[in-house]
């Protein structure tokens, strides 16, 4: 009798608790939330969760705070989230180098990309534009691919510097087309615009917001997207996919990731709320203002994604032998 009541005694704790650690997940958030943001103030990636902040601030009223750690090319940030309680109190704006610096890196990272995070959501994805000089005879994919091979190391693009994703998109369409064009590295997607705008590269990978006045007055000529979808700024602008090169992508973007071992329920709540904030029609209109498109993926499409992502540009760094970071 006494086994059979101290049995029934223990399920009854565990339900309870159980039901404890389910209300908590509902009540979520109860004090303030921290984004941290691995860049400076100021950027895409800071701008986006900016935004984001304030609209989950007005849903769940609490104070969520975005907490800028630059450096170490966002790895300082992103350790710190890795490190966090995985409570929910503290996320991650993720963006498109925590899938690039893993290959990059020629020491270990203090943190495993695959196991030490909780995914989410993808909030958006920005599409490069594939832009030349006017001087250059190739007013398609294909005729570029013609031309590339039929000089084979005499075309270049240009790019923001090694191992960024414009560099990564050049090397990932020589592979996928079977050319070779010389990577010229610039201190920065200004100077590589300009100097493609003054013909003194062939062709940039260039973000869709930079690039649209010269591709509207005709400084520059747009070939492809690098998105899987036309982008929404150049609708009528092919994708790469779609120009033969299947299944090429190769875009900026921005995620919500939580620390490992974040309660599902907990997950599932910020997932709903994000997802709701990104699919309205007023942060809709706004990304689509800055060239980019809004997702508010489920959490498995995301951590999918992020598997890709990671494997795709170990492979590319790996075949083209860049040298990143020490």
């Amino acid at each position: 009798m006494e086994k059979w009541i101290f049995g029934r005694t223990v399920t009854s704790l565990a339900m309870v608790l159980l039901t404890a650690g389910s209300v908590d997940a509902q009540q979520y958030p109860t004090k303030a939330v921290r984004l941290i943001v691995p860049f400076a103030p100021g950027g895409s990636t800071d701008i986006i969760g900016r935004t984001v902040a304030q609209k989950l601030n007005e849903a769940w009223g609490q104070p969520v705070l975005v907490d800028n750690r630059p450096g170490g090319s966002t790895v300082i940030g992103t350790d710190l989230v890795a490190k966090a309680p995985p409570d929910g109190y503290m996320l991650l704006v993720t963006p498109a180098p925590f899938t690039i610096v893993p290959s990059l890196t020629t020491t270990k990272l203090p943190y495993d990309p695959a196991k030490d995070f909780e995914p989410i959501t993808l909030i958006n994805t920005t599409p490069l534009v594939v832009v030349v000089n006017p001087s250059v005879p190739a007013k398609s994919i294909k005729e570029l691919i013609a031309l590339a091979k039929s000089k084979p190391g005499k075309l270049n693009y240009g790019s923001s510097g090694s191992g960024g994703s414009n560099h990564l998109a050049g090397e990932l369409f020589n592979s996928m087309a079977g050319v070779k064009m010389v990577h010229i590295p610039y201190k920065g997607n200004a100077p590589a615009l300009t100097d493609l705008v003054g013909g003194h590269v062939d062709l940039v990978y260039n973000g869709l917001t930079s690039a649209m006045p010269f591709i509207k007055s005709g400084r520059l000529r747009a070939l492809a997207v690098t998105s899987l979808k036309r982008a929404g700024a150049l609708p009528d602008l092919p994708t790469l996919d779609e120009s033969g090169l299947k299944g090429f992508q190769a875009v900026a973007w921005n995620g919500l990731t939580a620390p490992a071992r974040t309660p599902k329920e907990v997950v599932a709540k910020i997932n709903a709320d994000v997802v709701k904030i990104v699919k309205s029609p007023e942060l809709i209109e706004r990304l689509k203002a800055d060239g980019s498109d809004p997702v508010g993926s489920a959490t498995a499409e995301y951590a999918a994604f992020l598997r890709d992502e990671i494997a795709k540009w170990r492979k590319v760094i790996a075949a083209a032998n860049i040298k990143g970071l020490q």
